[in-house]
């Protein structure tokens, strides 16, 4: 008796029993789309609402890396937005097509991490240093193709290992991020009373951070120093408490979830509470006169020896955990060899005859695409105004290249366990190491910086890319889409995101700038830009900071505590942790409160497109504030104002309502 198969509008959708679970002997995964059936996939609505989606998210989310060094991953309010404007619309094929709008739109958190990790250096050292300020001209197109560039090889490099982490490692990796877009986008009959929330909570969290950084209503940081106690403790014991007051990280905070963010401020507080006081009561630093004659610390403010001292710490400890990713990979990595070559070998016969559902772009069009990247990327070091020679251009090329393969399983393996990148930490590695190569063959002074700083961002775009795109391929193989489509499309989004990541750079640059007071923190170019001056100049590298932080991760590997999470708290400010740790706390609070779990589980959905909401619509808020300073339409404030008592204590009062608002309103009775 033959099968009889429903249009998919017509069954009841829902993930398979085994969709999470390993497969047993001869068990196989069936996806929800049929693979013997065609669904609509690539047309007009999905690339219009994908494009459309890859510009929104990437404006907001280089807002809120380059202001408070968290990019937040665009998938699931991505996803959520999709299938709230496609049951608006009444889409009958919406499922097939929301993953691929979903993949289209979130090539946007990637590139953009990708970009703002590295390039913005080029600016913070133009700005730092007088003498090679002349030296170094930043343009668009840099910013723009070596996005480009990486995002694409990010691409081209994962594609080989689709099958092996989406298939052959079925249930054995969790994909945190993956499973939470997967639901929402199979939960689509819910998809218009998501989106609203989305919309409302959007719209709250993009009001709140536009009255406080545009209008300046009250403080963005909340902190010890606006009282005279806590102005004491700061000057005699470098002690000081801050925090932001915006939506985004108060978002950010309660999605990445309490065990993370703890560990998170535990590097924020060992930095900021222990080691800061201590080196200002013991510490002593050269006065900078030829004799060495030291000085104490106590002299600097608790910001400037955190800056100037502690931070090369959590850098050190950045790379190492980089480094550690790389050796526990090293066998996913050497499995990835044999896949990449059977794959090779496929005859076009055999290729044709594969399931919709397991076809990928084939060897041949990766090869080629390889090929034409590499004369791309040739060309620009060679016509981009970088001077460069032919062996350097050479020896450039090869960096990116075994960097960025070495590399892309082991972002693509922390996204399918933990749900988090080490992107960063990856990048520092491949910059220190590629400083040193091209400084050994001439490149050094400005054009060896922006070179360097270049190739470092087109393997961190790769990376980001590699690690991001995982994620979209696990949703395809979930749901049943073709990757063959998905892949595809993924260059569009790339394009589209790095077009507009370029902008949103040149534009936060020209408005806030990246160094001095107000300026973007922008964390981890600062870090970038921190670690490649010396390298290229032979100056004072604070290695003992570097080797000091490098044991700490180790050790901290050893005994199971994420290396990689404790010290990105050790080097961002003290103001942009805390309030992540409210965040998770509040996830805690929200999903805990019941003795019903299925209710704990109903509230921590619900609240979770609250903080989505929160995060989006205050990064989207930031840019457009960020456009309208850029266009000379500053809102006046009173000068007797800023800094006041009310300025201050009104910051406290509307974090402490945003917080009340987040819970309060997750609250669901029953189900």
């Amino acid at each position: 008796m033959s099968e009889t198969h429903l249009p998919i509008e017509e069954q009841e959708i829902h993930l398979p029993e085994n969709a999470y679970s390993e497969l047993k002997t001869g068990e196989s995964y069936k996806p929800i789309l049929l693979e013997s059936k065609k669904y609509p996939e690539i047309n007009g609505w999905t690339v219009t609402w994908g494009i459309l989606m890859a510009i929104i998210f990437s404006a907001a989310t280089a807002y809120s890396g380059l202001r408070f060094g968290q990019v937040f991953e665009a998938a699931i309010p991505i996803a959520i937005i999709a299938v709230g404007v496609a049951t608006l619309a009444r889409r009958k094929s919406a499922l097939s097509e929301n993953v691929i709008i979903q993949s289209i739109g979130a090539s946007s958190g990637v590139v953009v991490a990708g970009a703002i990790f590295t390039l913005p250096a080029i600016y913070i050292i133009k700005e730092t240093d007088p003498t090679l300020g002349t030296q170094i001209q930043v343009n668009f197109f840099q910013i723009f193709l070596a996005s480009l560039f990486g995002g694409c090889l990010g691409i081209l490099f994962l594609i080989p290992f689709r099958k092996y982490f989406v298939s052959d490692m079925h249930g054995k990796y969790p994909f945190p991020e993956a499973t939470a877009t997967t639901e929402i986008l199979v939960s689509g009959a819910k998809g218009g009373n998501q989106a609203k929330l989305l919309l409302i909570s959007g719209a709250i969290g993009g009001i709140y951070d536009f009255l406080m950084t545009h209008f300046q209503f009250w403080a963005e940081n909340i902190t010890s120093t606006m009282t005279k106690w806590g102005t004491q403790l700061a000057t005699n014991y470098k002690f000081v408490f801050k925090m932001n007051a915006g939506s985004i990280l108060l978002g950010t905070g309660f999605l990445i979830g309490l065990k993370y963010t703890t560990i998170i401020c535990a590097g924020s507080f060992l930095s900021w509470w222990f080691i800061v006081p201590l080196l200002g009561q013991y510490g002593a630093m050269p006065d900078g006169t030829l004799d060495g004659t030291l000085v104490s610390m106590s002299t600097l403010d608790p910001e400037l020896i955190f800056s100037g001292f502690v931070r090369y710490i959590g850098i050190g400890g950045i790379a190492m955990a980089g480094f550690i990713g790389v050796i526990k990979s090293a066998g996913v990595i050497k499995r990835s060899f044999g896949l990449v070559f059977a794959s090779s070998k496929k005859t076009t016969h055999e290729e044709t005859k594969v399931l919709r559902t397991q076809r990928d772009i084939s060897m041949r069009i990766i090869l080629f695409g390889f090929i034409g990247v590499a004369v791309m990327i040739a060309a620009f070091f060679l016509f981009g105004g970088l001077s460069m020679k032919l062996p350097q251009i050479l020896v450039g090329l090869l960096v990116i290249f075994i960097f960025a393969f070495l590399f892309t399983t082991v972002a693509a393996t922390a996204i399918a366990t933990v749900g988090t990148n080490p992107v960063s930490g990856m990048t520092m590695m491949t910059l220190i190491l590629s400083s040193f190569i091209l400084s050994a063959v001439g490149l050094q002074g400005g054009t060896g910086i922006i070179t360097a700083l270049i190739v470092g961002g087109i393997v961190c775009s790769a990376l980001a890319m590699a690690g991001g795109f995982i994620t979209d391929l696990k949703i395809g193989y979930w749901i049943g889409s073709t990757p063959m489509k998905q892949q595809s499309l993924k260059f569009i989004g790339t394009l589209v995101s790095a077009l507009t990541v370029g902008f949103v750079i040149m534009i936060l640059s020209k408005t806030y700038g990246y160094t001095g007071e107000n300026a973007l923190v922008a964390p981890q170019a600062n870090a970038m830009a921190a670690i490649i001056k010396p390298l290229m100049f032979g100056g004072q590298t604070p290695w003992i900071l570097y080797i000091i932080g490098a044991i700490l991760a180790i050790v901290l590997d050893r005994i199971g505590i994420p290396a990689l999470a404790f010290s990105l708290g050790m080097f961002i400010p003290l103001q942009l942790n805390i309030p992540l740790l409210v965040g998770g706390f509040i996830a805690w609070l929200v999903s805990s409160r019941s003795k019903d779990e299925i209710i704990n589980k109903a509230r921590k959905e619900k609240a979770t497109l609250i903080a989505s909401g929160l995060l989006a619509g205050g990064a989207i808020f930031g840019v457009i504030s960020a456009i309208l300073k850029y266009a000379g339409l500053d809102a006046p404030v009173p000068e007797c104002y800023i800094d006041s008592l009310p300025f201050n204590l009104l910051s406290v009062v509307m974090f402490v309502g945003l917080c009340i608002y987040l819970v309060w309103h997750s609250k669901v009775k029953k189900v």
